[in-house]
This record gives C-alpha cells, structure tokens and sequence, in this order.
C-alpha cells in the first residue's frame, strides 16, 4: 500500500484469545520473596502494590470497559506512512478531533516513553473548544508513535528521533495540514524540535512541558557561564536544579539499560506482564507529582503496552538509537524560525533555568507551575492548555496559518 493511501477509521478491538493469555500468565505470578524493606520506595517499586494490581488486573480490571471508553471518547484512525530509508508503507495509529469553530489552529501532540495517545485523552476536549471567540481552538491530532500502541512497529534498525518527525509530519499533509503547531515533552520534545528543523516551512510554533538544553558554553553563552558560576538564579531554578540532580543520582538508570542494551530487559518486557507493570508503574508514580492514579488507570495504561501491536519491547529502541545515532547537539541548538512556548513542573525529571531555555530558539511565553511532574497532560491537563492557548495568542499562530 502507498504512502497516499486513504485514512481509515479505527477502533481497538483486542482479540480475546490474546485477553486469556494475559490472565493466564497473570495467574503463573511469581513475587520476589519479602523482606522487612520489599515495600520501600528506595529500592524500587513496593511489592504489595505490585501484588494488589496484578490482583485487580486479574480479576476485577475489565479491559473490554476500558477499551470501550477509548473507543467512545478518542476518534481513531490509521494512516499509511512511508520513511525513507525504511518500510513505505508504516501503519501509523492516531487520534485526530477537530474543532467546531472557524480558525482553528492544527495540533500535532506527540507522546513519549513510558507513555502513548491516552495520554491526549483529558486535553483533547480542552483544545478543541473554547469559551469566547477570541480563544484559540485547536484541530489535535495525537499519534501512537511508531513501535507504541497501535502503531506499526519498525523492523530495520536506524528508526530514530528524525524518522519520527518524517512520519508525523507526512501524516499531517497527509490529513491536509501544511502548517501547524507542535506539542510535546519527553520523547516529544525530542520529535517537535526535529520537526522544527526539518519543516520549518511547515511548524508555525511548538510548544513544550520537558525543556532540554546543553550547559551553557563560553564562547557561545558568556553571560550564562557567568550567571552560573555566581548562583545567580531564582528560588524555582534552584529548586529545579535540585530535582534535576536528584532524578540523575537516582532516577536514570533505566535510560542507560535502554539505550545501551534495550533487547535484554525487552525479553521481560515481552513475556511477563508483571514485569512490564513493575517497569513502568514505578515512572508513573516516580515521575508524577503526587497524582492520585487509580488502580484502573495505572493497569488501562499499561495495558495499552501489553496489547501494543510492535510489543512492549519495541518501544525501548528509541532510547538505543538515539544515543547511538542522533545528532543531539543539531536538536538542542539555536532554532531561530520557530516560536516557542514553554512550561516548567516542578516534578519533571529534568527542571532546568529558563535563561538556559532562551538558547533553543524564541522563547514567546513560558510558565512555571507550582504543581505538577512528567505526565503533565494527564496530571494537570488544565494547566497545560491555558500554557498552550497563551502561546498561541503571543505567538499568533492564527495569523500564520494564512501566510
């Protein structure tokens, strides 16, 4: 099938045999052994949280209820995407809503790791409506990225940050936007800054909820080198500086497993359910900012990755080829043709000086926040659309959809 072919309307619809093999496999548990510290934070995930949600997950946790509500609340699709260098005929999984109102500026919202489209879910009718004419509305269009969820999974090695942003930005022309804003953080991050470089022409703005940049040089950034050698920075920037530190003495290890030998914790991944829930039940609750998740979100949420169409482990390799193959410097340098927004939470992994911020492009309005952490589209979806509304205004993205 061509690059060209028709968006075809998708509902998830897990077969039932792959159901029973999930509780099966559930019912085989085998639980390290306990401990006087097994339920202890600072070693990882506590083993009777683990053992009361494989027991909800096995017993009581309905996927066909959930998968339902996906279905009724996301409006879904697939596309054929071709990638150089790769398969020219990609299935990409995507939800796309548009707005009602006249004007409304095209979104592309991409996701990350240990996440996927739900993560769309509570900022989707948030974006897609306003409250008066003059707020912006936004056409969302929010993919499985390639190897997670639904989407196709790749099966040559290379499929890195860049191959990323020539899916996504095919499938937006593809739906007939030439010009649009990109969202993202995590993985996301990485993707929108790809995009804007590769299609300039084409990524109006981009707004962001993880912001990475290199320490300031000398040669580059004399000011900041100064400013950082005397501490000049606010309450927020030191506070930030301190979680920084924190997430890489003591949260980062599985970056490096990922991005060295991801095919070895991907066996786990791929065969054991429980695993996979232990691996990514500890970033949710890690990495959040005391969010109060519910049993039934935590196993709908990994759920998503157990049923996922490429498998748990697929989605690991981009940490692989990122650190092995990417230009990083090229992503995190000066982009001056694209306007950007930003938002700070105070409990993301990485919380870095907005002046450090300013070397990545034009910085039009940002905003830090005294609540929130990594999943900031799911923990604080309110928050984060004002940000994005806000940027928009500043930016006047409207007015460059006509240009």
């Amino acid at each position: 099938m061509s690059s060209n072919a028709a968006i075809e309307p998708y509902q998830i619809a897990i077969p039932e045999e792959a159901i029973e093999k999930l509780k099966k496999r559930l019912e085989l548990a085998t639980f390290p052994q306990e401990t006087s510290f097994s339920n202890d934070w600072k070693y990882g995930v506590p083993l009777d949280d683990i053992k009361r949600l494989v027991g909800a997950w096995r017993e009581t946790y309905d996927w066909r209820r959930a998968e339902a509500e996906l279905n009724e609340k996301l409006p879904q699709f697939t596309a054929r995407i071709g990638v150089d260098g790769h398969e020219d005929d990609l299935k990409v999984h995507f939800v796309h809503k548009k707005s009602d109102k006249s004007g409304a500026i095209p979104l592309l919202f991409c996701h990350g790791w240990p996440g996927s489209f739900i993560e769309v879910s509570k900022i989707l009718p948030l974006l897609t409506t306003s409250d008066g004419d003059d707020e912006p509305t936004f056409h969302v269009v929010a993919p499985s990225l390639l190897n997670f969820g639904f989407s196709q999974g790749t099966s040559k090695p290379g499929f890195g940050i860049s191959q990323h942003a020539e899916a996504y930005h095919k499938l937006m022309l593809q739906l007939g936007y030439t010009r649009y804003v990109a969202q993202g953080g995590d993985w996301g991050f990485m993707i929108c800054r790809a995009l804007g470089k590769q299609y300039p022409a084409h990524v109006i703005g981009t707004h962001l909820n993880l912001i990475l940049t290199r320490p300031p040089r000398l040669l580059s950034s004399p000011l900041l080198c100064l400013q950082h050698a005397l501490g000049w920075y606010s309450a927020h920037e030191k506070a930030g500086f301190e979680r920084t530190k924190q997430f890489r003495a003591e949260g980062d290890g599985y970056s490096r497993i990922q991005g060295t030998k991801p095919h070895t914790p991907g066996f786990a991944l791929a065969d054991s359910p429980i695993g996979l829930l232990a691996w990514i039940y500890e970033k949710l609750v890690g990495w959040s900012d005391a969010y109060g998740w519910t049993d039934e979100e935590i196993l709908t949420w990994i759920s998503i990755y157990a049923f996922s169409e490429a498998g748990a482990d697929a989605s690991m390799r981009l940490y692989y080829e990122t650190l092995h193959n990417e230009t990083v410097d090229s992503i995190l340098g000066w982009n001056g043709k694209v306007p950007l927004g930003l938002s700070f939470f105070p409990k993301e992994l990485v919380v870095l000086p907005s002046s450090w911020s300013k070397t990545l492009g034009p910085v039009v309005y940002e905003k830090r926040h005294d609540a929130g952490g990594h999943f900031a589209a799911f923990e604080r979806p309110e928050d984060l659309v004002d940000d994005i509304k806000m940027f928009a205004r500043k930016a006047k993205l409207g007015k460059k959809l006509d240009l």
